[in-house]
């Protein structure tokens, strides 16, 4: 009876099929050729950087959200691995994937963002806060995780009121015991608001089913900044070719927010 590979062959293929197509990008692949090959690398690591996503799943950001952030980083990490660097592109990719799944919690995930070494000191607490209970048989005193983690308690409390910004109370949840209100309740309706959301859906909308080389490049020019010259050497094209890119974009998502939307059937 005929026998599928084994997970061991199908890991062996799939690396060995990713060398092939890295010889290729960094050897004679001309601009035409590299989108498919590009494409066919971020395929064939797919079920790397979803498993590398999951990990961080129920920790206040969504699922899809964190699987985006980690095939963004994928591509990325394609486009900026050097095969004579002599290591695989596993060990290359990972820490890149990982690197921009925390930045995304650092940068996307607090409702009021606390300072840098307040978010880092309240990793740091909850990790060693459940490493105590453990040992311990219960929960880890104020002054026993000051003295473990040799911070000033005042911090150690700072971090763990941040923790209300990383995961806030949902406005259906009821005011008080005695009541049925809920928070949304208490708050005044702010028409500015409400115009701000419409047009936050109607760019989203515009800008919808656009690629992952485009998403990346609205990202690194609008968000962080970077020049077309940087964006340029990232994905290993032209400055030229990135300011095409660009208008061509916005040049779509004017024609769809200038398109009146089709009336219901």
């Amino acid at each position: 009876m005929a026998r599928g590979n084994s997970p061991v062959t199908d890991i062996t293929t799939r690396e060995q099929r990713t060398d092939a197509l890295l010889a290729q990008l960094a050897g004679t692949a001309t601009g035409s050729e590299r989108e498919p090959i590009t494409a066919e690398l971020v395929e064939l690591n797919l079920g790397l950087c979803d498993a590398l996503a999951h990990r961080y799943v129920n920790r206040g950001a969504d699922r899809d959200d964190l699987v985006q952030v980690a095939r963004m980083a994928l591509f990325m990490a394609v486009g900026r691995f050097r095969p004579e660097a002599g290591r695989s592109f596993a060990a290359f990719a990972v820490p890149t994937i990982t690197g921009e799944i925390k930045r995304y919690f650092r940068d996307h995930c607090w409702v009021v963002r606390p300072p840098r070494r307040i978010q880092e000191l309240r990793s740091r607490v909850s990790r060693q806060g459940q490493r105590l209970e453990q040992s311990l048989g219960r929960a880890a005193t104020n002054a026993e995780l000051v003295a473990e983690l040799e911070v000033d308690e005042r911090l150690l409390r700072e971090s763990r009121v941040a923790d209300g910004s990383f995961r806030p109370w949902s406005l259906d949840a009821p005011f008080d015991a005695d009541s049925d209100g809920s928070l949304a309740s208490t708050l005044a309706d702010d028409g500015e608001a409400i115009d701000r959301l419409t047009d936050r859906l109607a760019i989203q909308r515009a800008l919808s089913g656009i690629s992952t080389r485009d998403q990346l490049v609205l990202r690194w020019r609008f968000e962080e900044g970077c020049t077309q010259g940087e964006i340029g050497r990232r994905l290993g094209i032209s400055q030229m070719q990135v300011s095409r890119i660009i208008r061509r974009i916005l040049d779509k998502a004017r024609r769809s927010l200038t398109e009146p939307e089709p009336l219901a059937g």
